[in-house]
């Protein structure tokens, strides 16, 4: 019997994708539902993808056994949690605390995107954009139509886009309620952090702390993962830097993967009850390899250019996407399986697929469809 090889600096252990799947699922709060509050479980996450309203709801329902979409309204009613853009350039669903502090660590991804509407904006001197759009959407929340507008009005042969882009990368602005609201929304108006939270924004912070907390709940992960995720680059000096801390390992590629010494990492044959998960969840988002959680046979599976399906992970890996539909009073959720589903799966997802309808609609009845076999090659 071959002597196994030691797990030393140079010889790190090797993680296979079933246990990256099972350790980021276990982190992710999808291995079983727990019981932490919403509030905890958005700054526990990092936020949530929210470039739809509903998709954080569904996110926070997967990951917590007492869920109720009210709880999230109310958080944002009360101005706990709010809708930003922050991470990838994409909105997210933030605690206040990480509006503040997150919103300037990406400051960086803003000022790229920014750059990229340069054309449009000749002539414009951004300090003064700035101060306008600060003083506009401060006066009131102002809707994104008559925010481009105003700006329009002063700097009128600028390219209207180009005006509000450079308006949200040059300050931290939120979208207000009752946009984002549990059944209710609305249209988007926007205003600074500062002026719906009644506080400054932190100072941009080292990034040491958020990859301390991306691992705790994306990891074990390499720095091309946690790049991806946040839309930053040259985070690998800040890694280097926290070696000392971290446990490395590679996973079956070669990979250097990094990880917080007691962060759980269970066996590849934990249990993985299905869940069902929005469009645009960050977990399938969270990793320049999603191989983890995306077989190569499903890769881009889970949407047509920028549009996004709801995915049922299924053991653990995206295996099907899923959609909800009212007929009066019936609420019907369709599964549409990427491979024939083995021994108890459709019971399992059947079971899970009740469950949601019953705490995220007010259907009286429901009725969960399976579709055909989903072909997707030539």
């Amino acid at each position: 019997m071959a002597a196994k090889t030691p797990r030393t600096a140079a010889h790190p252990a090797v993680l296979t994708t079933r246990a990256l799947n099972r350790a980021t699922l276990d982190r992710q709060l999808l291995l079983r539902r727990s019981a932490m509050s919403a509030k905890d479980a958005v700054a526990h996450l990092v936020g949530l993808q929210a470039q739809n309203t509903r998709p954080p709801y569904f996110q926070l329902y997967s990951r917590l056994a007492e869920f109720d979409p009210g709880e999230l309204s109310r958080l944002m009613e009360s101005r706990e949690v709010v809708r930003i853009v922050t991470l990838r350039s994409t909105l997210h669903t933030h605690t206040a605390d990480d509006a503040l502090t997150l919103r300037p660590l990406v400051q960086a991804a803003r000022d790229r995107e920014l750059k990229a509407f340069r054309h449009g904006l000749a002539g414009v001197d951004l300090d003064r954009l700035a101060a306008v759009s600060r003083e506009l959407v401060e006066e009131r929340p102002r809707p994104v139509k008559e925010l481009r507008e105003e700006l329009l009005g002063r700097w009128p042969e600028a390219d209207p886009l180009a005006l509000t882009v450079a308006a949200r990368c040059l300050l931290p602005l939120v979208q207000v309620t009752p946009r984002g609201l549990w059944e209710r929304s609305g249209q988007v108006a926007l205003t600074t952090a500062e002026h719906w939270l009644g506080r400054a924004s932190e100072p941009v912070p080292a990034p040491d702390a958020t990859v301390l907390r991306y691992l705790n709940a994306f990891g074990p992960a390499s720095v091309k993962d946690m790049q991806r995720w946040a839309g930053l680059t040259r985070l690998r000096e800040v890694f280097d830097r926290l070696r000392p801390q971290l446990l490395t390992f590679r996973d079956e590629r070669g990979t250097e993967l990094f990880d917080l010494p007691d962060a759980p990492r269970p066996d590849p044959d934990t249990p993985a009850p299905p869940r069902f998960l929005p469009e645009f969840d960050n977990v399938l988002l969270g990793h320049d390899d999603r191989s983890r959680l995306i077989a190569e046979v499903n890769r881009g599976r889970n949407g047509v250019g920028n549009q996004s399906y709801g995915t049922v992970m299924v053991d653990g890996f995206f295996e099907a996407i899923w959609r909800v539909e009212r007929e009066g009073d019936t609420g019907t959720l369709t599964v549409q399986p990427l491979r024939t589903l083995r021994g108890g799966e459709r019971a399992e997802i059947t079971e899970e697929a009740v469950r949601m309808l019953t705490v995220m609609t007010d259907a009286a009845s429901h009725d969960v469809r399976f579709g055909t076999f989903l072909d997707f090659g030539d």
